[in-house]
């Protein structure tokens, strides 16, 4: 039974999709994993984030090494090949017809237990792979959005390293709440000496007398887009630093803008009511813009169909 309206939905496509669960193509309606599944019984999962542009995924190998690097940090066992996640893959793009403008949440689970529990000892069936497939554009506004602090820190290595892609997110979800609750966008994250780590969903940049500066991957995911833009600024000859930033740093900066697979490059106009730069997109983020835009119209992993 649908629990929503199909023109509730961000793309009214999207209720009629078919979703690869534990090894078959079914209904989104019927798209469903066990209560013993272990991302229910506590989020111990893996996953990723893919885009398709134009009969190509792109930089679909540097996400399935992370995929893969991840489950193996986790101890996974019966993880499917490289070659069974690709097959996954290409074959629910091509049940949803899904050659353009589609975002691929891929996760991994360890899989379903025999009783609930903590042990992966419960864990005996191997892992559960998702492919869940939408028709699903930028999140964020092109033209900007807004930022606050959370008061909820991130990660860091000694408690739950960010550099393993998992699904327990309950941080960065509380940290979302805040940022609801303040009517923005999302929230700035810091790591436990009280430096930016990320947001809750992306990666951040400033922007600095046309130097880049980016945090160091300590308390954030190195992410793939995050990679890109760093290659693309040593490819145009732009300065690229990552360090150690301060809050006031980002309230000083001549521009911010954030990365991540599901928004590609958003500018941040303003963090905790503080103005950034004049206000509106800088000429920096909208020349890195339009070189990732090159990059992902002739790069990526072509759709075999």
């Amino acid at each position: 039974m649908r629990d929503y309206r199909p023109d509730e939905l961000p793309d009214p496509r999207n209720a009629s999709i078919q979703v690869h669960v534990g090894g078959r193509l079914v209904p989104r309606e019927e798209a469903k994993v066990s209560v013993f599944d272990s991302s229910v019984q506590g989020g111990d999962a893996v996953w990723e984030g893919l885009r398709v542009y134009d009969g190509r995924i792109f930089m679909l190998d540097a996400h399935l090494d992370r995929l893969l690097a991840s489950a193996h940090a986790l101890a996974f066992a019966g993880v499917p090949s490289r070659q069974e996640i690709e097959r996954a893959l290409f074959d629910t793009l091509r049940a949803n017809g899904m050659r353009d403008g589609a975002h691929v949440r891929l996760t991994l689970t360890r899989g379903p237990k025999l009783t609930s529990g903590m042990s992966p000892r419960f864990n005996r069936a191997g892992c559960c792979l998702i492919v869940l497939a939408e028709w699903k554009e930028p999140v964020y506004d092109r033209d900007g959005i807004r930022l606050i602090t959370a008061a909820v820190r991130r990660n860091s290595p000694s408690t739950l390293d960010s550099k393993i892609h998992h699904n327990n997110l309950l941080n960065n979800i509380l940290a979302k709440i805040q940022a609801d609750v303040a009517g923005v966008d999302d929230a700035l994250m810091l790591d436990l000496h009280g430096f930016i780590a990320e947001t809750n969903a992306t990666n951040v940049f400033l922007v600095r007398r046309g130097t880049l500066l980016t945090p160091a991957a300590d308390a954030c995911l190195p992410g793939i887009t995050r990679g890109v833009v760093l290659d693309v600024a040593r490819r145009e000859g732009i300065p690229a630093v990552e360090r150690n930033l301060s809050l006031s740093e980002a309230y000083a900066a001549d521009e911010v803008f954030t990365t991540g697979t599901m928004g590609e490059l958003a500018p941040v106009l303003e963090i905790d009511g503080r103005t950034v730069g004049d206000g509106r997109v800088g000429p920096m983020t909208r020349r890195l813009q339009e070189l990732y835009r090159q990059r992902t119209a002739r790069e990526g992993t072509p759709l075999p169909f």
